[in-house]
Parts: C-alpha cells; sequence; structure tokens
C-alpha cells in the first residue's frame, strides 16, 4: 500500500482542534495558520489523487461485519466497478469500504482509500493501493466529489447520511452535474425515501425532480453500468485513461 499524506502537527486535526477552530473568531495568527494547514492539505489531496484514474467512490458502514450481506453486496460492487474501468474510492476503513475495496482487487482493479484522522482512529484496510490521510473532514469531502464519476451508498450511519445528503444538495443546485447517487440495500433506505417522496416532495421541500435523481437498486452491474453510461455521456468512451505526469512539477 502507498500511503500519502501526514499528520499536520500536535493536536491538527483532532477533535480538540476542529473545535477550537469552529467556535468563533480566535487570534488572526493562529486562523492564519489554520487557513495555511487547510491549503497545504487541499494541495497534497490533489498530488495524490491527480492519477488514480477516474473513480467512483463507495460509501457504507465501517461497523458492517464480513458475514453480513450487505458486506458481500459491497464485494460484489467493487468487483463490477472495477470490470467497468473505474478506480474503487472508499474512507479506506473496515466494513463496507474493505468489502468494496475486496472486490476490486479480487476483479484486478485499482482501490484508493481517503482517510480521516479521528480520535478514534481505525486502520486502514489490507485491500486499497492508495492510501491519502486527511486531517480535515472538508477537505476529504471536496475530494471525493472532485475526483468521482458517480457515487454507490450503501447502509450507514451518520456519516453516510452526511454525503447523501451534501452530494443530493451539489445536484439539486447545478454544482456538479450528471453525476449518479446509487443507494443499495433497498431495505435499508426505504424508509428515508417514504419520508423524502411523502413528506419533502409532498410538502414542496423539494422538486419530484430532485428527488427522482437519487437511484435505487441492489443490483452491482446495473449501479456500474449507469455509472459507465453518465462517464461516457460526460467524458466520452475513453473516459478511463489515465493522465500522464509531469516532471517539471515532480509528479
Amino acid at each position: 500500500m502507498k500511503i500519502l499524506g501526514k499528520r499536520i502537527g500536535l493536536g491538527n486535526g483532532t477533535a480538540a482542534d476542529v473545535a477550537r477552530f469552529l467556535r468563533g473568531p480566535d487570534r488572526r495568527r493562529r486562523e492564519f495558520q489554520q487557513a495555511a494547514r487547510v491549503f497545504r492539505e487541499m494541495i497534497g489531496g490533489f498530488r495524490a489523487l491527480h492519477f488514480v484514474g477516474p473513480c467512483v467512490t463507495v460509501f457504507g458502514s465501517a461497523r458492517t461485519p464480513e458475514e453480513s450481506p450487505y458486506y458481500r453486496m459491497g464485494m460484489e460492487v467493487g468487483g463490477a466497478l472495477a470490470d467497468a474501468g473505474f478506480t474503487v474510492m472508499t474512507g479506506g476503513g473496515p466494513g463496507i469500504m474493505e468489502a468494496a475495496s475486496r472486490g476490486a482487487k479480487e476483479a484486478g482493479g485499482r482501490t484508493v482509500g481517503c482517510t480521516i484522522r479521528i480520535d478514534m482512529e481505525e486502520d486502514a484496510n489490507a485491500y486499497l493501493d492508495t492510501c491519502k490521510e486527511f486531517n480535515y473532514f472538508f477537505v476529504r469531502k471536496v475530494m471525493l466529489v472532485k475526483y468521482s464519476y458517480g457515487f454507490i451508498v450503501m447502509p450507514g450511519g451518520y456519516g453516510t447520511l452526511d454525503e447523501v445528503f451534501e452530494t443530493a444538495t451539489l445536484v439539486q443546485t447545478n454544482k456538479i452535474a450528471d453525476f449518479p447517487i446509487v443507494l443499495m440495500g433497498a431495505d435499508f433506505w426505504q424508509p428515508m425515501l417514504g419520508f423524502i417522496e411523502q413528506t419533502l416532495v409532498a410538502q414542496g421541500m423539494i422538486d419530484p425532480e430532485d428527488f427522482a435523481a437519487i437511484t435505487v437498486t441492489d443490483d452491482a452491474s446495473e449501479a456500474a453500468s449507469l455509472i459507465r453510461d453518465a462517464a461516457v455521456r460526460s467524458h466520452g468512451e475513453h473516459f478511463n485513461e489515465i493522465l500522464r505526469r509531469n516532471r517539471l512539477l515532480f509528479e
């Protein structure tokens, strides 16, 4: 596994540091230092992920055990994405993230993990070709969207839901276009989908088109094909060509 990125100083990126960063105005010197750290981490993400190939990010719970049917579905998803020519990107941890990475590796595909430094740390899974560690959630989230051609979302908790709704908002507001959001594990998502349709749409909080932007399927091949079709529409048949490195930039 190729590990990229490093922690950027004692305390930086921890829960206490983020809490201080978000609680309001601080000394100007400290805020400038925080801005510089964020910028450095952003540039580090660009350099680490620029050449990993066209990605699809798979989200899901880190708590899913290997014997779960969702774990097996995650492996199927990873394999289908690899067969479709995508690099499988995940949060790099255990559970669903491990399953998708494992499925991609067993299918001969490429994998990348964007891990996050938190106080309750978990080791990166063993099925990653490249692992980039981030200190800030918001920088990591930018990278997951920027380098992905679509999201596949499997059962998960707060972090997974956060990604679903933030990405749906980006699609709704035309910040990203032709970006499939595919939910897998239909039974798990039915209560949430019912709320969206019967409350948010019914009360005019979102448009029917916003709800229609989310696809639900339990077929891994169908999910991969949907995202591949979107990639071809946006980038042409050669969407999965690897970019050339520039020696002048020490790439």
